[in-house]
């Protein structure tokens, strides 16, 4: 009598099931976090008179503030990589950032001006536990040199882009049509639907990311507790000398912040590197080195590309002609979809091209150089309907933004599902969330210098979109000269 076969484990689209759960809990973090997002910057110019009022700041210091506080909820990560590889684990983390992220937008929920500034803190703090760990996650759910890794990625990013696309147009539609905390509140019951199905598909994950990695020291707690108290004492004082020198609060806050933002990576690569002096790996230095290479190329690339939720949707509401029909016209908020379901169409496309391909596929130097160029690309081609409108006043058609965003999606799909997988690659023992965390903080400084430029030139737009695309195209064209240096510093990690 012949044995009876086993039953072949169940997969995801060919992946592990794992992949499912840590799927739809990114889809419903993206969904509040974007939820939001697409209500925010319109939210701070909506004036005070208005019908559905806002908080009636003027263009430049909202871009600002926009992009401090996403430069924020990508500088939390370093905290929260370090916190699941030292302390509590990578699921542990991403259970507590969700609770933390799900609370910050109920706050934001409460039609008081003290409960929004609080309750954007507190999702900047949760991302920072649930964003870097929640990938280490499906890094670990495959072996090393596995050709699958790559699309596994993409399927990933895919469901990140999928709540991106529903988001706008469920809280859009509450935020703009009705009041702006209802949509607010809708981003937190997005992330609690998240939290309810992490609970649920626990039992996939077979223990992936329970304990950390390196469990830290006492002393090493304790040296946490005085570098925390250190950051914070030192950017009250930043921001008092600010506010003395004559600069508004809000913008004291914004400058502390940024500075904070920005010297921060300098003195992290700095620490990793030192580390890796006599490390097991004899390539671990060189792959740093190489990191940072795609560490400065991801800043450029998010630099432009962020300015999505602040830029791009003032020029939606201000400068593009929305109508439908005679009597409606969609909500500036909606466009934010626009991009997430051209990443939703072409990231199969993307992930099939590099499963036909397998090694014969680019090279990561090459992805990233190619996805510069092409975001670069976005913002130039805008400066000939934002010049007409600076002469007369007319509209511009729907369809210069829709075509941004499609070279700003074929853009990201070179870059970010890539250079989440190389990160993983690179990272040297024991310092995944770290390098994860890390990864993320290229948008944080990328962010932050597109905030600010934003703010600055927001009396000369054109300027604005000739400075940021010219930049990326420049840097693209640099990265495409030095990526035989670049392959040579990766070493074995494609």
């Amino acid at each position: 009598m012949t044995a009876a076969l086993p039953a072949p484990e169940k997969t995801f689209f060919g992946h592990p099931r794992a992949l499912s759960t840590l799927f739809f809990v990114e889809m419903w973090e993206r969904f509040s976090y974007y939820g939001m997002r697409a209500l925010l910057v319109l939210y701070l110019v909506q004036p005070l008179t208005s019908d559905n009022p806002g908080l009636d700041l003027d263009d430049g210091v909202a871009k600002a503030i926009y992009g401090t506080y996403s430069g924020l909820v990508y500088l939390t990560p370093l905290a929260g990589g370090w916190i699941a590889d030292r302390l509590i684990g990578l699921r542990r983390a991403v259970l507590w950032g969700g609770i933390v992220i799900a609370s910050g937008h109920f706050l934001m929920a409460v039609p008081a001006e003290p409960t929004f500034w609080v309750g954007l803190l507190a999702i900047a703090l949760g991302t920072g536990l649930l964003k870097p760990n929640i990938s280490g996650m499906v890094g670990k759910l495959y072996a090393e040199g596995d050709d699958k890794r790559d699309a596994g990625f993409s399927l990933f990013y895919m469901g990140i882009n999928l709540g991106s696309f529903v988001a706008p147009l469920i809280c859009g539609w509450l935020g703009q049509g009705y009041n702006w905390h209802l949509g607010f509140g809708a981003a937190g019951v997005g992330m609690t639907l998240g939290l309810v199905q992490y609970a649920i598909g626990r039992r996939r994950l077979h223990g992936v990311g329970d304990q950390p990695e390196l469990p830290a020291t006492a002393r090493e707690r304790r040296s946490l507790g005085i570098v925390a108290v250190i950051v914070v004492v030192g950017l009250g004082a930043l921001i008092t000398v600010l506010s003395l020198l004559g600069q508004e609060p809000v913008t004291a806050v914004t400058s502390s912040v940024s500075i904070l933002i920005l010297v921060v990576p300098v003195w992290y690569f700095w620490q990793i590197l030192r580390g890796t002096r006599g490390a097991e790996d004899p390539h671990a230095r060189r792959k740093v080195t190489a990191f940072i290479w795609l560490f400065a190329g991801a800043a450029v690339f998010w630099m432009v590309f962020e300015q999505s939720g602040s830029t791009l949707s003032l020029f939606a509401e201000q400068v593009t002609n929305l109508s439908v029909t005679s009597g409606f016209a969609i909500p500036a908020s909606w466009m934010q979809s626009v991009e997430p379901l051209f990443v939703i169409i072409f990231a199969p496309v993307f992930s099939a091209i590099w499963l036909r391909w397998g090694a014969r596929a680019p090279r990561t130097s090459v992805k990233f150089a190619l996805a510069l160029v092409i975001v670069g690309a976005s913002f130039l081609v805008l400066i000939l309907p934002m010049s007409s409108f600076n002469d007369d006043g007319t509209r511009a058609t729907v369809w210069w933004l829709v075509g941004v965003y499609l070279l700003q999606t074929w853009g990201e799909l070179l870059l970010s599902p890539n250079g989440l997988s190389a990160t993983t690659r690179l990272a040297p023992a024991g310092s995944l969330g770290q390098f994860l965390a890390l990864w993320f903080l290229a948008t944080s400084v990328g962010t932050t210098i597109g905030g600010q430029i934003a703010g600055a030139t927001d009396d000369d737009p054109v300027l604005s979109f000739a400075l940021c695309g010219g930049i990326a195209v420049l840097f693209g064209l640099v990265m495409f000269g030095a990526v035989k240096r670049i392959n040579a510093l990766m070493a074995d990690v494609h």
